[in-house]
């Protein structure tokens, strides 16, 4: 059936078109990850990059695509534009004007989004500054340079080059969103993540011809990672249906109403958002100190691996703050009461207005904690149980769950263009009816 489904993707020009303009688009991402800084010894990078693998430096290689282990134009990725936007997000509760700008709509959002923009190439700045200073103190395990020329223009030229090439990746997650198919930005994470898998498995592999990982644990390791994406899918399928009625109304000489319908409130609402922003915001600090040679700031850096009681509780912490952050940004239920009254809808039992107001707000704080909690349980305890058996963690709760996530919010859209020219989608009729209905 999604064989079938795929194959009806080319039947649809416009379908056909942004599938294709998005697929072109993340092959311009991933040329650009193996364009190299220039003045970077790449043979030494590497080296030292392998000597940490298995800290922050490795999980945020992993967002990146490869890129940073490459020092490629690239090696910031799309980090910078998810940290400004986080701060945008923030600041919209606390300062007047740019909450008003949010209460405008489209226009609103636009002049948001050009604010966000601005924050990106500053923080990029800020970040490629502080990578050439970084770069410039390692060496590689052999005693190479990884700079061989440093100095000011140097680190000019990496901040212009790093800075310009988030800004680029910026530019293309909005193309693939308006004119692809897709959000942008996760499908860049998206790829990032896909691109690095095939690298990892021959590592995992390698790891089990030299006898540092036995075979059971890696069988045990893949029986875990198909468990995780079966619950995965599962959560993330999951609905609160509260019943919604509509009574009977008359417009001219035409009776309206009547029907009894639902709202569906996803169980994860916020999706993966939250564990993006939460890596965002807990990994440049300490990949920062990594290069800092100041016995408390290393020993800080070293708390904050993963797989540590500090770093899993700063990573729960946040994933539960934006979470709940997440989807009161994005679902306000007085909105949502005051359109089903404008309609003469009401929930059974709850006075319309006010009371169904909280009353969703109430039904929507409870599901997301067990949204968070889902969150928080898949991102940390792979991350935990894996490091415990050195297994790269690549195949951690975090990745999966983008991976996961992105994949079925794509092809969530990819099926709905489907159904709207009435062809058959990926997933059987009577599982879209009951879905639907």
């Amino acid at each position: 059936m999604a064989v079938q489904g795929f194959g009806n993707i080319a039947r649809i020009p416009e379908l056909k078109r942004r599938v294709f303009f998005s697929l072109a688009m993340l092959a311009v991402y991933r040329i650009g990850c193996a364009i190299p800084t220039p003045g970077v010894n790449a043979d030494a990078l590497a080296a030292f990059f392998a000597r940490y693998k298995s800290t922050l430096l490795g999980l945020f290689d992993m967002f990146s695509g490869g890129a940073l282990e490459r020092m490629s134009i690239f090696a910031l990725g799309i980090m910078p534009y998810i940290s400004a936007s986080i701060i945008l997000e923030l600041l919209t509760v606390v300062v007047p004007v740019l909450a008003q700008l949010k209460k405008e709509g489209q226009a609103g959002r636009k002049k948001i989004t050009q604010y966000a923009r601005y924050g990106t190439v500053l923080l990029s700045l800020i970040q490629g500054f502080g990578i050439a200073v970084g770069l410039e103190s390692m060496t590689s395990p052999g005693g190479a340079l990884v700079v061989p020329n440093p100095g000011w223009g140097f680190r000019l030229l990496t901040m212009i080059t790093l800075s310009s090439g988030t800004a680029f990746i910026m530019w293309l997650g909005e193309q693939i969103t308006e004119r692809g198919i897709g959000n942008g930005i996760s499908l860049i994470i998206f790829a990032g993540i896909v691109a690095r898998m095939p690298s990892a498995i021959m590592d995992t592999l390698q790891m089990v011809r030299l006898g540092e990982l036995s075979i059971f644990m890696m069988v045990l390791v893949a029986a875990f990672m198909l468990l995780v994406i079966a619950c995965i899918v599962f959560v993330e399928q999951g609905q609160r249906r509260l019943p919604v009625q509509y009574a009977k109304r008359v417009v001219g000489r035409r009776m309206y109403g009547g029907q009894t319908t639902h709202l569906p409130l996803k169980i994860n609402t916020s999706g993966v958002i939250p564990p993006i922003f939460a890596s965002s915001i807990i990994m440049f600090p300490a990949t920062i100190a990594q290069f800092v040679q100041v016995d408390w700031v290393q020993n800080a850096a070293k708390a904050m691996t993963p797989g540590g009681w500090i770093y899993s509780l700063l990573y729960v912490g946040f994933i539960y703050f934006f979470a709940y952050f997440y989807t009161a940004v994005t679902f306000n239920p007085v909105d949502v009461a005051e359109n089903m009254k404008k309609y003469g809808g009401f929930i059974p039992g709850i006075r319309p207005g006010k009371r169904t107001a909280d009353y969703i707000d109430r039904v929507l704080t409870r599901i997301t904690l067990g949204g968070a909690t889902y969150l928080a349980a898949v991102c940390v305890l792979p991350t935990v149980l894996i490091g415990q058996f050195n297994v790269p963690f690549y195949f951690g709760g975090t990745a999966l769950l983008i991976v996961v996530g992105v994949a079925m919010d794509t092809m969530s859209q990819i099926e709905s263009h489907l159904m709207q020219r009435h062809y058959e989608g990926f997933m059987k009729k009577g599982v879209m009816k009951g879905r639907n209905g």
